[in-house]
């Protein structure tokens, strides 16, 4: 007799778990960073956002994955306006700092 796993097929977004992992833990910047996964798409733009993700925090620095090393670089050049739009979207400034790595996108 063979065994087969079943996959569930409904991913989670990871903001979702984050906010909850977060929400016992930290109350004050942390979870208000936390917010970026959900808002991430309408701060950034769809086009960003397809190939751009929020991936941690460490303090005030934003760390976004990229799927090329092509995205990357434009991203660069845009990156003083990345961290305001976020910054928007937040209601503060809680970035102030964004670090481009190639990973996978959530």
């Amino acid at each position: 007799m063979s065994t087969h796993l079943k996959w569930n097929r409904n991913f989670t977004p990871v903001g979702v778990v984050l906010r909850k992992a977060l929400a016992g833990h930290r109350r004050s910047a942390g979870g208000e960073l936390a917010k970026i996964f959900d808002l991430w798409t309408d701060a950034v733009g769809g086009s960003i956002a397809a190939n751009a993700q929020p991936a941690a925090f460490k303090g005030r620095l934003l760390v976004v994955h990229v799927n090329s090393s092509a995205w990357m670089q434009q991203l660069r050049f845009l990156k003083a306006d990345i961290i305001q739009k976020v910054n928007a979207a937040l209601g503060q400034p809680l970035v102030e700092e964004v670090q481009f790595r190639i990973g996978p996108l959530f």
